[in-house]
């Protein structure tokens, strides 16, 4: 099923999963093939929307071991045994893909193969490299305000790989720059603002 499968599709395979809890070796098995793609969108989600300070930190932190693998040319994620067994709340990933299901199907109405480069070993070598930086900005991200735009940036990004569509993983990276750019300029303002009070 998966090799063809839309991305919406094998995310309400996973959200309709037997029992009470899914583990990450439970949903990293239903990733199959595509793991590395669909797992990059799993980990922007959460930061679509605002979420409590840990959420963008813990995401952040597994996209930067996603992402390192990406970049050493790995064909198939490593996690970690004591993470493979830490769970989550299976309605709790039901109600994640209930709200993304209706947006992911827009997107994959739009969304084509083309603009292949980043198919290429080097191509995604590359796009390991920029998902290192967009996870790297989410661990130090603002709350909300600079948060959102790097979760949709990284969303559409491994939207983008597993639909095979080079157009959505430059736009993902397009609005990951400009996240990148405004949690600098909020970064800067708050030790401008530092520096002035001492200056008083």
């Amino acid at each position: 099923m998966y090799s063809g499968a839309r991305t919406s599709d094998v995310l309400t395979v996973l959200a309709n999963q037997e029992g009470d809890r899914l583990t990450v070796g439970d949903i990293v098995a239903v990733l199959r093939d595509r793991a590395f793609a669909l797992l990059v969108v799993l980990l922007g989600l959460p930061n679509c929307l605002p979420m409590p300070p840990p959420i963008p930190l813990v995401c952040g932190l597994l996209l930067l071991l996603v992402a390192v693998q990406i970049a050493i040319g790995k064909s198939s994620p490593w996690l970690p045994k004591a993470l493979l067994g830490r769970s989550v709340a299976r309605k709790d990933v039901e109600r994640a893909v209930k709200r993304a299901v209706p947006v992911l199907r827009r997107l994959e109405r739009w969304s084509r193969p083309r603009l292949s480069v980043f198919e290429t070993a080097l191509g995604m070598r590359g796009m390991g490299i920029a998902l290192l930086t967009l996870s790297l900005a989410l661990i130090v991200a603002a709350p909300v305000i600079g948060q959102i735009p790097l979760g949709l940036a990284v969303c559409l990004v491994g939207l983008g790989l597993v639909e095979r569509d080079g157009i959505l993983v430059l736009v993902g990276l397009g609005i990951g720059s400009l996240g990148v750019l405004l949690n600098a300029g909020f970064a800067y303002a708050i030790v401008a603002g530092i520096i002035s009070l001492f200056h008083l």
